[in-house]
């Protein structure tokens, strides 16, 4: 998706207050870090180096005394003193010397037998010297001490100041990432809900939870670290760009090459990591998937004894994986460190030819505070550089991840709606009726039948006849092609999903309990169902001596998928669920099949109480079941081939009469 940086983008731009404050705290703690250079600048320029200036004889009390002479410096000292006299003092390797004189030119210094020689080029000049006692280059570096504190006084507060900005910045960027990722998996938890159906038929569990989960991780790192480590490295990189044109504008229009270098690294990088994080991402999906499938069907694996094999599966899924993830961790490793140390160097030599090879002449142009500073801001540019190169594989798994997440909120949705509609009687009409999954094949053939309130119509048929398709229509889990559809004559798809669905109830062959309490699992956590009325429903349906064999009641805590229950618990909250609702539609979807004869007593009785008064499909596996429906139809290849109650199919001696004697036989063979 080309669209992943602007939408990445408009999430944040959810939270930019916070952000642009977060900006400004970074770039006022910046301010604050990069004035270090200068500050040090000026103390070695201005206060260490700055003894070497002239120093104006005066005969009032000045700020340096020399063997009863007082002397000011020249550039403090106020009036004309081309008069006066002026002395200079030189550093010569460790010792310091006093010349009455001032020099017009400076270079390489050397003392010899009380004269010193300096030499620039061609040029040579030679004074007579006066070495310093260390008390008396003392007197002239003592005025200079007071200004040193303040300096340095200055650039602790400084140093704090930075400190405090980046606690915050750093506080409010990471506060706006976990909430921008918050947003973004509610969104995309709430996007997995509104999806048709039939998405979930083609994309494994196991994949959309790895993308709700994984993915968004992947893509809070971005927010948490990516960006803030560009945001800050930017910010630097602009400031310390800034310093160095102030320093030395050509130096630093040379340093400006770094900027497409690292704009041609960033394409290079994002085409070969860009390829190997999308196959990192797509096996990581496919592993989850497997393990989740494999965890569920552990009975069967165990059962078949498949574990070897699904290992093997498992094993070459989990080697794709490490396989792409080593070519990621060889490209890294082989650029992102060896890159910015190559730059360093490169930035180094440019440097040293740049000072040392004649260019300039260190002393008339560059000042060793220059120097400092040129080669502190240097190495502060390189950090920032560091940062981005470090970043730029978590930035690639970001977008890929970004991609992926995107890719299943664009999917075509189905809007919540809020629409109600008066509680349906119950008529049920089909009239001519086609439906397929898949293009033209369709499953269900020009079915036309009618069903009264409060009748119970039962489907029977071969597996593949029909029958579920039949309920997956009518609940608008998938929409038919042809014909019509009508409840109390109004047409289902002149209403919303939403408001079809709140006066139907649907029961399972397994049904689905969540994890969470038995009370959870009956009201569906609708706060207008109270307690009261849950226990009712129970009762009803017959599950008041479960409930009381638990130790917690209907408090009793409910695993995953209700493992700790046995089917006919389960089956039993299912109908406590569908009679709690009290629909006008009700939908049983073989129901008792996975049931033992005694519960299936308890259930029958559980569905007498739970179809009064109410329409009802029942979708029939054992046929013993439906006897008392009002009408049983029996679909073959997705058509409606008899239909009565079940006197009159006995009576024709059809397709309905040879399945039931099948299956009444097989009851008195296993009974026997």
């Amino acid at each position: 998706m080309k669209d992943v940086g602007k939408r990445l983008f408009r999430y944040a731009l959810q939270f930019k207050r916070t952000i642009i404050i977060a900006l400004i705290f970074l770039s006022i703690a910046v301010a604050a870090e990069l004035t270090g250079p200068f500050i040090a600048k000026t103390m070695i320029d201005n206060h260490i180096l700055g003894i070497e200036r002239a120093w104006v004889e005066t005969e009032e009390a000045g700020e340096a005394s020399y063997q009863g002479r007082e002397f000011i410096r020249s550039d403090r000292f106020e009036g004309d003193s081309s008069n006066l006299n002026q002395v200079q003092i030189f550093q010569v390797g460790l010792m310091y010397y006093l010349m009455e004189d001032t020099v017009s030119f400076d270079g390489q210094r050397v003392v010899e037998n009380g004269v010193l020689t300096i030499r620039q080029g061609d040029d040579i000049a030679t004074y007579p010297v006066a070495a310093l006692s260390p008390g008396e280059v003392y007197q002239f570096f003592q005025p200079e001490v007071r200004y040193l504190i303040l300096l340095m006084g200055g650039y602790f507060l400084l140093v704090l100041i930075s400190a405090l900005f980046h606690y915050y910045q750093t506080y409010m960027l990471q506060t706006s990432a976990n909430k921008i990722i918050k947003q973004m998996r509610e969104d995309v938890f709430s996007k997995v809900h509104h999806l048709p159906i039939n998405y979930f038929d083609h994309l494994p569990a196991g994949k959309i939870v790895s993308r709700i989960t994984n993915d968004t991780e992947a893509i809070r790192e971005l927010y948490v670290r990516v960006l803030a480590t560009f945001f800050t490295s930017v910010i630097y990189m602009t400031g310390i760009f800034i310093a160095l044109f102030l320093l030395d504008a050509t130096l630093a229009a040379y340093t400006l090459l770094l900027i497409p270098i690292l704009i041609v690294w960033m394409i290079f990088y994002r085409k070969y990591a860009g390829k190997f994080n999308r196959v990192i991402r797509e096996r990581l999906s496919d592993i989850n998937g497997k393990i989740n499938e494999n965890i569920q069907g552990m009975s069967l694996v165990k059962a078949f004894g498949r574990e070897k094999e699904v290992e093997g599966e498992f094993e070459k899924l989990n080697k794709e994986h490490y396989k792409y993830n080593n070519k990621l961790l060889t490209l890294n490793a082989s650029t992102s460190f060896n890159l910015v140390n190559l730059l360093r160097n490169i930035t180094f030599v440019g440097m040293i030819w740049y000072f040392g090879g004649g260019a300039l002449g260190v002393g008339s142009i560059v000042s060793m505070g220059v120097l400092y500073a040129f080669v502190d801001y240097i190495n502060r540019l390189f950090e920032p550089v560091q940062g981005i190169v470090n970043q730029l594989a978590q930035l690639e798994e970001a977008r890929i991840a970004g991609e992926r997440v995107f890719k299943l909120m664009v999917e075509p949705g189905i809007a919540l709606s809020d629409e109600k509609v008066d509680r349906f009687r119950g008529d049920v009409t089909f009239e001519n009726v086609s439906f397929a999954y898949e293009k033209e094949d369709y499953v269900l053939k020009d079915i036309s039948f009618s069903a009264k309130q409060g009748e119970t119509v039962a489907f029977v048929g071969h597996t593949g006849s029909g029958k579920s398709s039949m309920m997956n229509i009518l609940f608008r889990f998938y929409d038919h092609q042809k014909g019509k559809i009508t409840i109390d004559g109004v047409d289902i798809h002149s209403m919303s999903k939403q408001a079809l669905r709140e006066h139907m109830a649907i029961v399972l062959q397994d049904p689905f309990l969540f994890t969470g309490t038995i009370a959870s699992n009956v009201s569906m956590e609708d706060p207008t169902i109270s307690r009261e009325e849950i226990m009712d429903a129970l009762e009803k349906v017959g599950a008041s001596d479960m409930i009381k064999s638990l130790p917690k009641g209907i408090d009793e805590e409910v695993k995953e998928k209700g493992s700790t229950l046995s089917a006919g618990q389960r089956q039993l909250i299912s109908f406590a669920r569908a009679l709690v609702f009290n629909p006008p539609i009700l939908i049983l979807d073989e129901a008792t099949a996975n049931i033992d004869t005694e519960t299936e007593e308890v259930i029958q009785k559980a569905l007498d109480v739970v179809k009064e008064g109410r329409t009802t499909f029942v979708i029939a596996h054992r046929l013993s079941t439906i006897r008392q429906a009002d009408q049983i139809l029996v679909l073959d290849h997705g058509e409606i081939v008899e239909r009565g109650n079940h006197g009159e199919l006995m009576v024709e001696k059809g397709r309905y009469y040879h399945m039931y004697q099948l299956q009444a036989g097989a009851s008195q063979q296993s009974a026997s």
